[in-house]
């Protein structure tokens, strides 16, 4: 039935991260005891202050058309929290809210490629940057990282693969997969390029700017000469444990998002009305009411690195963000274990699931094939029984 599809849909990959935790609830619904570190999603509930904001808004009808990019008074307060949270100047006509910060991607790599526009994505990079780049007629150029440079590219990097063709770089700082959080003084770095080729636009994804561990963060779009070639992307699925409710947001250049506001108008319109009213909660809100979750996510953090250290053969850094470790585990690649023989990473997810009854993804889904992604948004005890086991598996 492929000749009937569209070559748009055949030459589309399947996200493996959703592959993988689809595959995890179908061995679970079968009886096995799968602990499923897949997922990018915090395991708590959504904060009362946010769900009681959601209950007003159905009280108070908010049940009509919302406006295409948002309420105003909820793109005032993402303003607000740009200005806070990162030292950006936007104002209300300079945002966009969105079903999700992936059709917020979505949005600006239709609005900004044309076919055969290349987009310089450093590796490792979210799963879904490249095919959203390659459904919009762009060319994802992958510029590789490794464990020994902390997952982050070099301005040198950079420059080195800029072309005439070169429309946008696209990354996110924490970064999905690794966890590597860019300094101030990195960026500042990649500017110094970036300043030379002013046709050059950046997305920069944000979204897990306050599960971070540093103490600091920066903005690319908060240094000097940024402001008018940065699209910031946020949303509120991963600090305020809202994924389900699917609310993304840019704050761009007005061109920009007026023109990702017409795209919208034509595909789904606004975001859902209950949940922008949850939002203005959310990004209202001072940061600290969701420590309690980012202090969590720390101290899991250092209890998953400090085991993982203890696994023969696998090399990792120490995330400073987000809620992932991603080891290389090429040492690996080769061997056989239990009669299995790993290949690559994509052999290695399969065998720990097959023998160690744990769901990991594959690097190859991010642009690091000697890697793997292990999410430790889950409780301590899952996250000691699932290392326990990889363990074993490899003895």
């Amino acid at each position: 039935m492929n000749n009937i599809l569209s070559e748009r849909i055949n030459n589309l990959a399947v996200s493996q991260t959703l592959a993988m935790a689809a595959l995890a609830r179908e061995l679970k619904q079968q009886g096995k005891d799968i602990i499923s570190l897949s997922l990018g999603e915090p395991d708590f509930n959504t904060p009362d202050f946010i769900k009681e904001a959601a209950k007003q808004a159905i009280d108070d009808n908010y049940s009509t058309y919302p406006p295409v990019d948002g309420y105003l008074d909820l793109k005032e307060a993402i303003c607000a929290k740009f200005k806070r949270d990162n030292n950006l100047n936007y104002t209300p006509n300079q945002i966009v809210v969105s079903t999700g910060a992936k059709q917020s991607l979505y949005n600006i790599a239709q609005v900004m490629l044309n076919e055969g526009d290349e987009v310089i994505l450093p590796a490792p990079f979210w799963v879904s940057y490249f095919e959203i780049i390659k459904l919009s007629g762009g060319i994802p150029v992958e510029v590789p990282t490794s464990v020994e440079t902390n997952f982050k590219i070099t301005a040198a990097q950079l420059e080195a693969a800029i072309t005439p063709k070169t429309k946008m770089m696209w990354f996110s700082s924490p970064c999905n997969p690794s966890g590597s959080v860019y300094s101030k003084a990195e960026l500042t770095a990649l500017v110094a390029v970036l300043k030379k080729y002013p046709n050059v636009y950046v997305v920069s994804d944000e979204i897990y700017e306050h599960i971070n561990y540093t103490g600091d963060y920066c903005s690319i779009g908060s240094i000097e000469g940024m402001e008018n070639n940065t699209i910031t992307v946020n949303g509120v699925a991963k600090a305020f444990a809202m994924t389900g409710w699917r609310i993304g947001y840019i704050g761009a250049p007005e061109f920009i998002a007026k023109a990702c506001t017409k795209m919208q108008g034509q595909v789904t319109s606004g975001a859902n009305s209950i949940a922008q009213r949850a939002t203005k909660a959310a990004v209202e809100a001072n940061p600290s009411q969701i420590k309690y979750m980012v202090d969590a996510f720390h101290k899991r953090r250092d209890l998953v690195f400090g085991l993982m250290q203890e696994i023969p053969g696998f090399k990792l850094n120490n995330p400073d963000g987000a809620f992932y470790v991603f080891p290389d585990v090429s040492h690996y690649f080769g061997k056989t274990l239990r009669g299995t023989e790993i290949k690559d990473a994509t052999d290695f997810a399969m065998y720990l699931l097959a023998e160690a009854n744990v769901a990991t993804v594959t690097g190859d889904a991010f642009g690091s094939p000697n890697c793997l992604r292990l999410s430790y948004a889950t409780s301590e005890e899952q996250l000691i029984e699932a290392i326990k086991r990889i363990k074993d598996a490899l003895s």
